[in-house]
């Protein structure tokens, strides 16, 4: 479950923000998860509440937006929708497709005191 890892990286990033800007107390976190970033969702929401106990985060909010996947097809030059890395381009069926987005995880921001 890598998952945990990735929300202790967060609360470490929440508390070098908090230092730098003076905050004491994290009331909700969003992130942006890109469905390419094999991210569980679940996983993570439970992760989030089990690192932030007795932190600066405790009782925060976790709100995630889901980015979709994006990939340019070299094969017929489009740019397509993918559910999967890996998949077949939708429109000519080609697999040479390079991932331009959805594979993110990053906090777009937060509400603090």
């Amino acid at each position: 479950m890598h998952e945990m890892s990735l929300c202790e990286g967060i609360l470490q990033i929440l508390e070098e923000e908090a230092r730098r800007q003076m905050f004491s107390r994290v009331r909700t976190v969003r992130l942006e998860v890109g469905e390419l970033a094999g991210v569980e969702l679940d996983a993570m929401y439970f992760g989030f509440d089990v690192v932030c106990r007795d932190t600066l985060a405790d009782g925060a909010r976790l709100e995630i937006v889901q980015r979709p996947g994006q990939a340019f097809c070299l094969g017929c030059g489009e740019r397509v929708a993918v559910r999967r890395r890996f998949d077949a381009c939708p429109d000519c069926g080609s697999y040479q497709l390079q991932v331009i987005g959805g594979d993110e995880l990053r906090i777009k921001d937060l509400e603090v005191d």
